[in-house]
């Protein structure tokens, strides 16, 4: 691990212990050459996940981009962070006791979908906004009349 005061790759474990959530090890570090002392959390990884994009594209998988990709989705909405941390933990805890080494893109989408549903609806319309490629007003109409069952706005009733 390198140190993030000197970028110096020779860091020696002072502590390690696992962190209140238990889903990571928390370590206490500390440089060889600036002496600086920080924290890293390290996740234990139980497969090795491939994403399969739509072209047949395949990348390893990345908890953090999925974790960037749904704190974009709750910017400045008031979700608790450790509910938003659960929501990932059960996400990536799906993906990894699947049995698939190879997971499609759209089912960590739709995973995430139904996630932000009972996390945030606000969320829930915007992450779905990105991975429905909503084009125009009428698309998150149509998204939002389906969500409440009512006719979209704009639509006159029968």
């Amino acid at each position: 691990m390198r140190c993030p005061f000197c970028s110096n790759p020779d860091t020696q474990v002072k502590d390690s212990r696992p962190s209140q959530d238990n889903t990571s090890i928390r370590r206490r570090r500390i440089c060889t050459d600036c002496g600086g002392r920080f924290t890293t959390f390290e996740r234990v990884q139980l497969r090795e996940l491939m994403v399969v994009k739509k072209n047949n594209r395949r990348v390893p998988f990345d908890r953090d981009k999925l974790m960037r990709s749904v704190q974009i989705a709750l910017r400045k909405r008031q979700v608790d962070p450790d509910r938003v941390e659960r929501m990932v933990n059960g996400i990536v805890r799906q993906l990894e006791s699947s049995g698939e080494g190879d997971i499609p893109s759209e089912s960590i989408g739709h995973l995430v979908m139904e996630g932000l549903r009972g996390l945030d609806t606000v969320a829930f319309v915007r992450f779905a906004s990105v991975y429905k490629n909503f084009r125009e007003a009428k698309d998150f109409e149509a998204f939002v009349g389906e969500l409440s069952g009512e006719i979209p706005v704009g639509k006159d009733e029968d």
